[in-house]
C-alpha cells in the first residue's frame, strides 16, 4: 500500500512538472503572438532591419557620410518620413521601393527601434570663422526655434547635431532644388542660401556638440 501511494505521489509530481514545462514552451513558441511581443517586439521587422543595417550601419549608426545616422533620431520624425516615402511625398529612389510594401504598424516599429538606440559619437570639425558664419545663418533662419538650442530636435523635428555633414548638405540642396518637398518651410529657407552657406551650415551642424 505504501509503495502504491509513493508511486502515485511520484506520478503526480512528474505530471505537474511536465505541465509546467509544456506551459513554458507554449509561451515561448512562435504560435503565441502576445508572448512573442514580450520576447522580441521587433520580430516582424527583423529582416527589414537587416536590410536597413546594410547602408545605415549596425543599429542605425551609419558610418557612410552620405547616409544619415538613424540611431537615436526622433521617433515621430522618422515615422513621418517613412510614411512620406511610402506615399511618394518624399522622393527617394533607394528607400521608396523598400518601404512600399511595409505595413503602417511595421513602419512604426522601425522608427521606434532606431529611436531607442544611442546616437554614435562623431568627430567632425569646423574652423571658428566658418562656425560664426554658420551660426549667423542659423540665427537668421530661426533654426533653434524648432530644432532647439541643442539642435537635438523634438518629436516631429529631426536631430541635426553630429549628423553627417555630407548627408546634411545633400538634404539642404534637395530642399533648395525642389527635389525634396515634404517640408515647405525648409524649401523656402534653403532657396535663400548659396553653396558656401549651405556647406558652412552642414559642417557646423556636424561638429556641434550637443550636451
Amino acid at each position: 500500500m505504501i509503495i502504491v501511494k509513493k508511486y502515485w505521489f511520484a506520478l503526480t509530481v512528474l505530471t505537474l512538472f511536465s505541465n509546467i514545462v509544456l506551459a513554458a514552451d507554449e509561451r515561448l513558441s512562435p504560435g503565441s503572438s502576445s508572448e512573442i511581443s514580450e520576447q522580441d517586439k521587433y520580430i516582424s521587422v527583423r529582416k527589414t532591419l537587416q536590410t536597413c543595417f546594410t547602408c545605415h550601419g549596425d543599429k542605425g549608426a551609419a558610418t557612410i557620410g552620405s547616409v544619415p545616422i538613424l540611431a537615436g533620431q526622433e521617433f515621430y520624425y522618422m515615422y513621418v518620413q517613412l510614411k512620406d516615402m511610402k506615399k511618394g511625398l518624399r522622393a527617394s529612389p533607394i528607400m521608396s521601393p523598400i518601404v512600399a510594401s511595409i505595413k503602417k504598424e511595421d513602419l512604426k516599429l522601425l522608427a521606434q527601434y532606431f529611436s531607442e538606440q544611442s546616437w554614435p559619437k562623431t568627430n567632425y570639425k569646423i574652423d571658428a570663422k566658418r562656425a560664426r558664419a554658420a551660426g549667423m545663418v542659423l540665427s537668421a533662419g530661426q533654426c533653434t526655434v524648432c530644432h532647439l538650442g541643442t539642435l537635438k530636435g523634438n518629436s516631429r523635428v529631426p536631430r541635426l547635431s553630429n549628423q553627417h555633414p555630407e548627408y546634411l548638405k545633400n538634404t539642404m540642396n534637395d530642399f533648395k532644388n525642389n527635389i525634396r518637398k515634404n517640408a515647405p518651410a525648409m524649401v523656402t529657407l534653403f532657396k535663400t542660401l548659396n553653396e558656401q552657406e549651405i556647406q558652412d551650415v552642414a559642417d557646423y551642424l556636424g561638429s556641434f556638440q550637443a550636451n
